[in-house]
């Protein structure tokens, strides 16, 4: 069965996935709380007047996509987790840095409403 939209996602995914990616989805909704959640490309994304970040779990982690130049400004602080061009993983065994993820989805945010930054892919 194809997922139609998040919750739909959601109930698909194995426990330990599910635990972590409602609590990656929490500190994104935290962020953008008015942004519309829907699914792009089979991904959750969340969106305004462009798509600001998507997310999806994986076998053994989550991906945060918040796009290349949003990662850019944290890749010390990235260090220890694989970055990919436009994507971060974070493995589920490991915690979620919750402040650094608040902080690249606030940063990604910031730049698409003042600089009409579009989602690149």
């Amino acid at each position: 069965m194809k997922p139609t939209n998040v919750e739909e996602y959601i109930e698909l995914l194995p426990e330990n996935a599910r635990v972590k990616f409602k609590e990656l989805r929490s500190i994104l909704k935290s962020i953008a709380p008015e942004a519309k959640e829907s699914l792009k490309w089979g991904k959750p994304v969340f969106e305004s007047e462009s798509i600001l970040f998507a997310y999806s779990a994986h076998k053994s982690h989550l991906s945060f996509i918040p796009t290349g130049p949003a990662l850019e400004p944290f890749v010390k602080e990235l260090t220890g987790y694989p970055v990919k061009k436009d994507s971060v993983q974070f493995l589920y065994e490991r915690p979620l840095p919750v402040e650094l993820i608040r902080k690249i989805a606030k940063y990604r945010k910031e730049q698409a409403e003042e600089m009409g930054a579009k989602w690149r892919y």
